[in-house]
């Protein structure tokens, strides 16, 4: 099914849409990993629902070699991504993933997890985006996020902002990607 926006009213009428989607599965084989997850589906999930302090993890996904040539061929052609032979004599001593690549891992482990399938509006964007260390073939990483703020709009009374703190680890809690994203979430009940 196509991506559609959701209805303008009612979380009723965008659960109905929607169908019944959770955090608790995804098809890629991803799971929540922390002691707890929200208390709300990613199919009733609003802005009410994201905690400041809350930290939540999900993974695991392994990254190949064939992974990161394929990724690198079409979106990062760079020797020290897309050739093993070349890459051994490069800076890292061996094939690195794109950063691009990584942002994608932990885009798809947000979008499978955390974010809302009903209220989840826009981002306008991300801050401090760095990668602290390289993601190699045979690595496998886990989404660990952390809610820094969650505060209404002063301008858009049916939404609030959330802040959250992204890293992307290694098992060996090695940060290969990190970043603070910001959402723009629909609130439960606007008019409460």
């Amino acid at each position: 099914m196509a991506w559609q926006a959701p209805p303008a009213a009612g979380g009723a009428a965008r659960r109905a849409m929607l169908g019944s989607m959770t955090s608790s599965a995804t098809s890629d084989g991803t799971r929540s990993l922390g002691p707890a997850d929200f208390a709300a589906p990613m199919d009733d999930r609003y802005f009410e629902d994201y905690h400041p302090g809350a930290t939540y993890e999900y993974g695991h996904v392994l990254v190949t070699e064939q992974d990161i040539i394929d990724f690198a061929r079409k979106f990062d052609p760079q020797p020290i991504h897309t050739d093993p032979a070349y890459a051994v004599t490069g800076p890292f001593g061996g094939l690195i993933a794109s950063g691009w690549h990584s942002a994608g891992i932990m885009m798809r482990l947000i979008a499978g997890h955390y974010l809302s399938r009903v209220a989840s509006l826009a981002s306008p964007g991300v801050d401090e985006l760095r990668w602290p260390s390289p993601l190699r073939p045979g690595d496998s990483v886990r989404a660990r996020l952390t809610i820094v703020e969650a505060r209404p709009s002063r301008s858009k009374p049916d939404r609030g902002i959330v802040r959250s703190e992204c890293r992307l680890l290694t098992r060996d809690d090695r940060v290969v990607l990190q970043f603070v994203a910001i959402n723009l979430v629909s609130l439960r009940d606007p008019a409460a």
